[in-house]
């Protein structure tokens, strides 16, 4: 039985918010307008917290197209510019054989197994990144 009132997709994509990284996780399609939401809210959520880091888990989705990739490449690029890394999480082999017969490359962006690795890189990547003077503790 179908339902009488469908709804429409979800124009909104959570960006979360854990310590100094933005968690984005995508699941099935991203269209047009979602996209550009998504792009715009990534950029104020890294201008406002100041975060160093973005995670995009794509463990949800079965198809990247040329859409999709330049999408990921943009938001790369927006957070570069301000000052934060991005990190491709959960690609499907499938995903990433279709970016290589696509052509496309996802410049300025790393790429982990999972969320949990994306993050840990992250971590790993701002320790590092910090003055000597701050990780020696007091007496």
């Amino acid at each position: 039985m179908s339902d009488p009132y469908p709804r429409a997709p979800s124009t909104h994509v959570p960006v979360l918010r854990l310590g100094d990284v933005l968690l984005v996780t995508l699941q099935g399609d991203l269209h047009d307008s979602t996209a550009e939401q998504l792009q715009q809210d990534i950029g104020e959520a890294i201008a406002r917290s100041s975060v160093s880091g973005v995670v995009i888990d794509i463990s949800g989705v079965e198809i990247v197209d040329s859409f999709l990739g330049r999408v990921l490449a943009e938001i790369a690029a927006k957070a570069r510019l301000l000052a934060a890394q991005t990190v491709v999480a959960g690609m499907r082999p499938a995903v990433a054989i279709t970016l290589v017969e696509l052509g496309l490359t996802l410049p300025g962006m790393r790429t982990a197994l999972d969320a949990q690795d994306a993050l840990g890189m992250l971590t790993r990547q701002a320790a590092s990144s910090r003055p000597a003077h701050a990780r020696q503790e007091s007496p």
